[in-house]
């Protein structure tokens, strides 16, 4: 694992945003796997900025994202596809036929699953993973369990997860209870992986991610034992990491 710390939010959207673009660059028919929630929207800006003004190309690349909540249709503007079209897609020229998040309308959970995984594949898999981590530790809505789960499925999300999701929606109540999400064989099958992590709020899961033991319990210390993961933190993110 390559972590690197950066001094603040900004530095660590930028240095983010330059890895992306350069993925693009040398690859432009890239499929990039995105995520979504507050952290990546810095990184966002940074990408549309760079476009607009001609620095970097997405006309060839593909995305899929890593999940999207059950129930919601894309013109909920609390779907994640509604998120990725206003802070990215819509600022890019990306065609919107090659962006892909998985269809929070479809009622069967497995037949959902398997056509997102089978999309994956077809795409030929994922060049570069763009990753957060939860306060538990969860990566994509793989909650802490006694296993890793290996393809994307549909999960029940922690009584954690949907209270710091409340925040988006207008009471507790309206926050959806499902999502479909990659798996981790799904994300650990990325040919590279960028995450990156803000905020004395997370110091404590990342000393313990990726400086503990991997675990089902703690998600996101699987990647630990991926081949090519950049891990970009700003220094309260670091504050607790053993000395």
């Amino acid at each position: 694992m390559n972590i690197i710390t950066v001094k603040n939010y900004e530095e660590m959207s930028k240095m983010a945003a330059h890895i992306l673009a350069a993925q693009v660059i040398a690859k432009p028919d890239s499929v990039l796997g995105l995520a979504t929630g507050s952290t990546p929207i810095g990184i966002y800006d940074c990408l549309a900025e760079w476009c607009k003004n001609g620095e970097v190309d997405f006309s060839k690349a593909a995305t899929v994202n890593l999940d999207e909540y059950r129930g919601l249709d894309h013109s909920n503007d609390q779907s994640y596809y509604y998120f990725m079209n206003k802070h990215l897609f819509s600022r890019i020229n990306i065609d919107p036929s090659r962006t892909n998040v998985p269809d929070g309308t479809e009622p069967d959970p497995e037949k959902e699953s398997k056509r997102y995984e089978a999309l994956i594949q077809e795409l030929g898999g994922i060049d570069i993973q763009l990753l957060g981590i939860g306060h538990d530790g969860h990566i994509g809505f793989n909650e802490p369990n006694s296993f890793f789960d290996k393809e994307t499925h549909c999960v029940d999300l922690t009584e954690m997860t949907i209270e710091a999701n409340k925040r988006f929606f207008e009471s507790i109540d309206d926050v959806p209870r499902q999502a479909y999400t990659m798996g981790i064989g799904t994300i650990m099958s990325a040919k590279k992986i960028l995450m990156v992590v803000t905020g004395a709020d997370k110091a404590d899961i990342v000393a313990k991610a990726f400086y503990g033991e991997v675990t089902p319990e703690v998600p996101a210390s699987i990647i630990q034992f991926h081949p090519n993961v950049t891990v970009i933190c700003d220094e309260a993110a670091m504050s607790k990491i053993p000395e």
